[in-house]
Order: C-alpha cells, then structure tokens, then sequence
C-alpha cells in the first residue's frame, strides 16, 4: 500500500495529481488538500471520470501545524508531497515529524515577509528526520530537481571531475498575455527581483538584479538573451560536488516582461512589506454612503490576485521549454564538455494534464520523486537533496513519464 498526501492544488499540484493517476500500479491511495477544498474536489473530479480512480480530499490550512497534524492523523499518508507555498515547508516538515510521515517538496523554504530562500532552514531538520527514520527529499522539480538529477548522472557516467556547470533555463513559449507568470506570481517575482549569485573559485560572488546576461542558444529554439540569477540547487550542488570551480544558473526572459517588470519595481508593487491603504466599508456603500476604513495590504500580494492565474495560461499557449546542464570537466585525464536536456512543448502538456509546460515540467518529476521513494529506490532516512540519490532510475523514468531528455557530446556549449 502506498497512500499520499498531496498538499496544493495549483498548476504544479494538478499535472503531478495526473501522473500519479496514471501511475496506480505504485500509487494506491490518494488525497489532495489545499486551503480552497472546492479546487481539490474540482480537479479529483476530473481525474476520478478521466483516470477511474477514487481520489479524495480535504480542506487544511498548510500554514498551522495542529491543522496539518490532524489531517495527517486521520489519513495516515506513507508520503506527502508537499506542492503548496515554500512558506509553509517548515510547518508541514514539522507535522510529518510529529506524524512519522515521509516528505517531498520541490523548492526551498523561504520566509514570507523577506525575499531570500536557501536550504539552511531544512538542512536544519536532518537529525530529527534521520532519528525518526522518515526521509524527506527536497527540491524534486525541473529547477531544482531534475537538473541536479543530470548532474549526478554526468558525475556517475561521464566525468572523473565537474569542474564547469551552467544550468540554463529557457521558456520560448507564448502565452498571448501582455504580462503573466509561468508559477505563482508572488515567488516568482520575489525569486528574480533578488541580487544575483554564483559560485566561483570557493566562494559565492553576487550581482546585481539581472546584471549579468548573455545570448544563448537552445537546441529546436534559437538564440535567447539569458540571465544569471540566484537559484537554490547551487547551494547543495557545489557541496556535493567539490570539484566544481564555477556553478551558474541562467533564466530567459523577453524584453516585454522585463519592461513589466521595471515598472512593477519602479511603482512599488513589488513590495512585500505592509503598506495602509483605505478602503471603502462594503456596508456604507449600500446604504449610499461612503465610509473609509484603513486596512494593510502587501502589494505584491495583491497584484498577484489581479494578474492571470497561471493556472489558466494552457490553453492558448504555443511553443516550448528547454532546460538542461552544460557541464566541462575532466574523464581520463582530458577536459570534455557535456549538455543534457528536455525540451516540454507547452501544447502537448495542455492536451495532457490542462497545465502549461512550466507546471508540466515541475509536476512530473515531483511524481517521479515520490515513485523513487514508494518503490525503494531513493528511501533512507534523512533529509536529502536529489542528487545524493541514484540517477539512474530517476531518468529512466523521465522518459517514460513525458519528458525525454537528450545528450550532446563535446560540443561547443558556448559558458
């Protein structure tokens, strides 16, 4: 028996939700549960007509902890899967520790009222983990996830000695809007307004927002300018790996979403802090008058309910991701290079799961990742980065489960 918890209901919930329906001969049991019980009965609806299966659901509140423990108490998982908010990381770590549950996320805590995410928060909880026997498995989406997972598997296969790794990132699709995210708005935007960072030479050296970029080509895409931003599978990744001299990681982005960008910046609606605002009382307005009340709003929270819901890009969106690992070290004695990647079309993952490729690509390797611990093959107690586990089943799986990854061979990688 395997029962699982999926906690979220967003873009990323649902393409994961869809894999593990597709997948019962290791998935037995299922329950999603958000803060908005109506989305997880509306999205078990569609998988129980489309899939036969009896998935269940439940309403929780992921930012309380008594709220968690009840539920995990009463369904009893084997693992849960946590697709919520990296707010709430900690709070469901804690549950699962109370609880004695199994954990899986797909990016890194951060706390709610500053924009700075790392992994000390959960490296934190490795003991407690380790001495109740549960494991907890962290970052299993694309980036982070399966581009830690290529680089273990070039470090198993290919090389003696990482010394050059670039993660690059590319979204060529479009989504016909004049401005929308690909993930929650609200981390996203927190995630690429932060001062850059890369790791050279054993240490860590920042930039400025969006400093540093370059051109790139990507493989059935093209040139793209791309960026160098701070993302979290650095941090573990030159751990594991020492050898490493220098870890980048580079994202696209048009020029029209960063002209947006600018202006949500320049006019503060990028703020996380509260601001007062007043607002008309609802009542007085009924009655023909007009009422005044101060209230505090975060403005990056409140343009995230005004922008659209990435939830609802799928259907119109055309063309498709590229994400991979271009990596040069040593084998034998020589230097080679190294690039592997998937390409997601945007079309195909909508036709699939009613999702975007950017949920696409995050919600089936999270499914993956809990196929591996379910199945035996990434289970020991502790908690754990992805490649500290054996790639090998991992990408077997990928390109079983919908997204192929590709390899090129001492090629100019352009980094």
């Amino acid at each position: 028996m395997s029962r699982i918890l999926i906690i979220g209901a967003g873009g990323v919930a649902t393409v994961c939700a869809h894999k593990v329906c597709q997948n019962r001969d290791v998935f037995t049991e299922v329950m999603i549960a958000s803060r908005t019980k109506s989305k997880c009965d509306a999205l078990a609806k569609v998988l129980n007509e489309k899939y036969g299966t009896n998935v269940q659901t439940a309403q929780v509140d992921a930012d309380s902890v008594p709220a968690l423990v009840q539920l995990l108490s009463s369904w009893k998982p084997v693992l849960v899967i946590n697709l919520a908010l990296p707010y709430q990381d900690l709070t469901i770590m804690d549950a699962c520790l109370e609880c004695g549950c199994n954990y899986m996320d797909t990016a890194n805590y951060e706390p709610k009222d500053e924009a700075h995410f790392e992994y000390s928060w959960q490296w934190a909880y490795r003991e407690r983990f380790e001495k109740a026997g549960l494991t907890a498995i962290l970052g299993c989406g694309f980036d982070p996830g399966v581009t830690s997972v290529f680089t273990a598997y070039a470090a198993k296969h290919h090389f003696d000695a990482i010394e050059y790794l670039d993660i690059v990132d590319c979204n060529a699709g479009n989504h016909h809007k004049a401005f929308a995210t690909n993930f929650n708005p609200e981390i996203n935007i927190r995630e690429i307004t932060q001062k850059g960072l890369y790791w050279e030479n054993g240490r860590y050296i920042e930039t400025e927002p969006m400093e540093i970029h370059k051109p790139l080509n990507y493989p059935n895409i093209g040139p793209r300018e791309s960026y160098l931003l701070h993302h979290e599978e650095i941090e573990s990744l030159v751990i594991n790996y020492p050898t490493i001299k220098r870890a980048r990681f580079w994202m696209t982005f048009g020029q029209q979403y960063l002209t947006y960008l600018d202006v949500i910046q320049n006019i503060g609606m990028s703020r996380i802090d509260e601001v007062e605002y007043e607002a008309p009382l609802a009542d007085s307005m009924a009655n023909g008058q007009c009422s005044m009340v101060k209230v505090k709003i975060v403005p990056l929270q409140f343009l995230k309910a005004v922008l659209p819901n990435p939830q609802d890009l799928g259907e119109n969106y055309e063309g498709e991701t590229s994400i991979g690992c271009r990596i040069r070290g040593q084998k034998d004695g020589k230097e080679h290079t190294y690039y592997v990647y998937n390409n997601c079309s945007h079309e195909a993952a909508y036709r699939e799961t009613g999702m975007q490729g950017v949920s696409y690509t995050t919600g089936v390797p999270a499914m993956i990742g809990a196929m591996m611990f379910l199945t035996g093959k990434w289970a020991k107690p502790g908690v754990h980065n992805v490649e500290e586990f054996d790639p090998d089943p991992f990408m077997e799986q990928l390109n079983k489960q919908g997204l192929p990854w590709h390899e090129l061979f001492d090629v100019d990688i352009e980094l």
